[in-house]
């Protein structure tokens, strides 16, 4: 089961990856994908003006590229993309895009869940709101945590 990733410091387009991801689909049933926007206000409500998402090189790609294996490994899927920003990402602008594809919608709505529950969290990643208020660096929340927890019986889970 092939798991593709890619880390993008430029804009990404949900609509591009996904109309590349469908070519070629043979015997699969199912497509579920995903794309995480940037949000326009801080958990407290003030305007963000730019996410910053600072990474490691070698590490992000390698932590991005764990959990898609995973994915690939513990849902019955015939393939898997994972595209995800990084460097300074604007309001509104793609964070992250996610594609499974499956012989049934179950597996693939199931393996794109699990990516996101584990990018939220366990992708190396370090992410600073900036705004006119000034600038915080932000940790997954209790729901993120909350949500990851929902899989059982995982070698990577804290």
């Amino acid at each position: 089961m092939p798991a593709t990733t890619r880390l993008e410091a430029g804009p990404l387009f949900p609509e591009v990856e996904l109309a590349r991801f469908l070519q070629g689909r043979d015997g699969e049933g199912a497509v579920a994908s995903f794309t995480g926007l940037m949000r326009p206000t801080s958990k407290a409500g003030d305007p963000v003006e730019t996410l910053e998402l600072d990474w490691y090189p070698g590490v992000t790609e390698a932590s991005i590229q764990a959990i898609a294996e995973d994915a690939a490994g513990r849902f019955e899927v015939g393939d898997v993309l994972v595209v995800h920003r990084c460097g300074t990402i604007r309001p509104r602008e793609a964070i992250v895009f996610v594609a499974v594809s499956a012989r049934h919608r179950r597996s693939a709505f199931e393996a794109a869940d699990y990516l996101m529950d584990r990018l939220k969290t366990d992708a190396a990643f370090w992410k600073r709101e900036d705004g006119a208020t000034g600038s915080a660096w932000i940790e997954p929340t209790e729901r993120d945590r909350a949500d990851r927890a929902r899989w059982p019986n995982d070698e990577h889970q804290e």
